[in-house]
């Protein structure tokens, strides 16, 4: 690993997930992260965009619990078997990072009007395209339409997503939670295994879906220790 700015602290701002909470992060810039190295940062609550690492470092709050899917574990449940067939229809396939102005334009989608924020092609390309460790991207097609882009990141042991794009016509489709269940496929395929698939928020909808795929793992902020947990 080549450290690119020493690990420091952001400073305390209003949080992005919970109204009323404060967020703070421990951060760093790297790259040349091996495989190796990227699983000791996964197992110890770090997530990544580009080349900026992170993790909550929040005073009064581990509302932000890392969370990961053993692969060998993970069986869809009823609502993700139907989720499953109400995308037959679509085509996946994984790839290394190859960036194009149709993959942006379903990033601008997806950022207005999920959002509300626009962006820029330089955000863009820091974000997903300047790599630090070992990535790649699926894609998902529909008609030959491509309608969304996954962004992952490749451990010795784990799959991690990064993030998720999809153009917002296709919301019915469920497309986030579909995703995971394919990436979560390619994981096994690939002989991984765990799949990370961000941090877990109880009080956010938008993060406690992860929650869903089970059985998962929990990390303890306050051990450090990952406990094999069901939705009960």
């Amino acid at each position: 690993m080549k450290i690119l700015k020493m690990p420091d602290f952001t400073r305390p701002d209003r949080c992005s997930y919970l109204e009323g909470k404060i967020q703070r992060f421990n951060y760093f810039y790297a790259s040349d992260v091996s495989r190796k190295e990227l699983d000791i940062l996964l197992e110890r609550g770090w997530r990544k965009f580009g080349i900026y690492y992170f993790r909550p470092v929040c005073e009064d709050c581990r509302d932000c619990i890392p969370l990961r899917i053993p692969v060998d574990k993970f069986k869809p449940s009823k609502s993700q078997r139907r989720i499953i067939r109400k995308n037959a229809a679509v085509s996946v396939s994984f790839s290394p990072l190859l960036f194009s102005e149709e993959i942006y334009e379903i990033y601008r989608d997806h950022s207005l009007n999920r959002f509300n924020r626009e962006t820029s092609v330089n955000e863009f390309i820091q974000s997903f395209y300047m790599t630090s460790c070992h990535s790649m991207q699926s894609e998902f097609y529909y008609e030959s339409e491509l309608f969304a882009v996954g962004y992952l990141d490749i451990s010795n042991r784990a799959l991690s997503s990064v993030y998720f794009i999809y153009k917002t016509k296709y919301t019915g489709f469920k497309p986030g939670i579909f995703s995971i269940i394919k990436e979560i496929t390619h994981a096994s395929e690939l002989d991984l295994k765990y799949y990370y698939p961000g941090y877990y928020i109880e009080e956010n909808p938008a993060m406690s879906y992860k929650n869903s795929f089970q059985l998962n793992e929990k990390m303890s902020w306050e051990t450090g220790e990952w406990m094999l947990l069901d939705k009960k």
